[in-house]
Protein backbone atom coordinates (compact mmCIF):
# COMPACT_ATOMS: atom_id res chain seq x y z
CA UNK A 1 0.00 0.00 0.00
CA UNK A 2 1.03 3.67 -0.61
CA UNK A 3 0.59 6.56 1.56
CA UNK A 4 -0.59 9.74 0.42
CA UNK A 5 2.94 11.48 -0.06
CA UNK A 6 4.00 8.50 -2.25
CA UNK A 7 0.75 8.19 -4.08
CA UNK A 8 1.08 12.27 -4.95
CA UNK A 9 5.02 11.48 -6.19
CA UNK A 10 3.70 9.19 -8.13
CA UNK A 11 0.33 11.15 -9.69
CA UNK A 12 3.44 14.02 -10.45
CA UNK A 13 5.86 11.53 -12.39
CA UNK A 14 2.54 10.22 -14.70
CA UNK A 15 1.56 13.95 -15.33
CA UNK A 16 3.52 13.41 -18.27
CA UNK A 17 2.83 10.06 -19.21
CA UNK A 18 0.57 9.52 -22.44
CA UNK A 19 -2.13 6.53 -21.74
CA UNK A 20 -0.52 2.91 -22.51
CA UNK A 21 -3.56 0.77 -22.34
CA UNK A 22 -6.69 2.01 -23.91
CA UNK A 23 -10.00 0.15 -22.91
CA UNK A 24 -12.72 -0.36 -25.50
CA UNK A 25 -16.37 -0.63 -25.94
CA UNK A 26 -16.06 -4.99 -25.20
CA UNK A 27 -14.46 -3.74 -21.91
CA UNK A 28 -12.24 -5.71 -19.69
CA UNK A 29 -10.74 -8.95 -21.36
CA UNK A 30 -8.44 -11.74 -21.64
CA UNK A 31 -6.75 -9.45 -24.23
CA UNK A 32 -6.88 -5.99 -21.98
CA UNK A 33 -5.44 -7.73 -18.52
CA UNK A 34 -2.79 -9.74 -21.23
CA UNK A 35 -1.57 -6.20 -22.59
CA UNK A 36 -1.81 -4.29 -18.83
CA UNK A 37 0.52 -7.01 -17.66
CA UNK A 38 2.96 -6.48 -20.28
CA UNK A 39 2.97 -2.66 -20.05
CA UNK A 40 3.52 -2.51 -15.94
CA UNK A 41 6.07 -5.26 -16.18
CA UNK A 42 7.92 -2.78 -18.81
CA UNK A 43 7.04 0.75 -17.04
CA UNK A 44 6.21 0.48 -13.11
CA UNK A 45 3.92 3.38 -13.55
CA UNK A 46 1.37 3.42 -16.26
CA UNK A 47 -2.07 5.50 -17.62
CA UNK A 48 -4.63 3.83 -18.52
CA UNK A 49 -8.12 5.07 -20.78
CA UNK A 50 -11.52 3.85 -19.40
CA UNK A 51 -14.27 3.81 -21.70
CA UNK A 52 -17.44 6.70 -21.41
CA UNK A 53 -19.60 3.90 -19.41
CA UNK A 54 -21.26 4.62 -16.26
CA UNK A 55 -19.62 5.47 -12.90
CA UNK A 56 -20.37 2.31 -11.20
CA UNK A 57 -18.98 0.22 -14.18
CA UNK A 58 -15.77 2.34 -14.61
CA UNK A 59 -15.24 1.43 -10.53
CA UNK A 60 -16.12 -2.06 -11.38
CA UNK A 61 -13.58 -1.94 -13.75
CA UNK A 62 -10.74 0.06 -11.99
CA UNK A 63 -11.02 -2.72 -9.24
CA UNK A 64 -10.47 -5.53 -11.41
CA UNK A 65 -7.44 -3.97 -13.52
CA UNK A 66 -6.18 -3.38 -10.53
CA UNK A 67 -6.27 -6.74 -8.98
CA UNK A 68 -6.03 -8.48 -12.06
CA UNK A 69 -2.42 -6.54 -12.03
CA UNK A 70 -1.43 -6.76 -8.46
CA UNK A 71 -0.91 -2.95 -8.70
CA UNK A 72 -1.81 0.12 -6.87
CA UNK A 73 -4.22 2.74 -7.70
CA UNK A 74 -2.42 5.77 -8.00
CA UNK A 75 -5.47 8.03 -9.27
CA UNK A 76 -7.89 8.63 -11.46
CA UNK A 77 -8.88 11.86 -13.33
CA UNK A 78 -11.98 11.42 -15.40
CA UNK A 79 -11.60 8.46 -17.64
CA UNK A 80 -7.79 8.30 -17.10
CA UNK A 81 -6.50 5.82 -14.32
CA UNK A 82 -3.30 5.64 -13.08
CA UNK A 83 -1.68 2.19 -11.70
CA UNK A 84 1.41 1.25 -10.08
CA UNK A 85 3.82 -1.80 -9.59
CA UNK A 86 7.27 -1.85 -8.51
CA UNK A 87 9.28 -4.35 -10.04
CA UNK A 88 10.44 -7.46 -8.20
CA UNK A 89 13.94 -6.71 -7.06
CA UNK A 90 15.67 -9.60 -8.64
CA UNK A 91 14.61 -7.74 -11.98
CA UNK A 92 16.15 -4.48 -11.34
CA UNK A 93 19.68 -6.68 -10.73
CA UNK A 94 19.84 -7.88 -14.43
Amino acid sequence: MLDAKQRQNLRGQAHALKPVVMIGAHGVNDGVLAELEVAIHAHELIKIRLPQVSHDERDDMIQTLSRASHADVVGRIGRILILYRPRPVAALKR
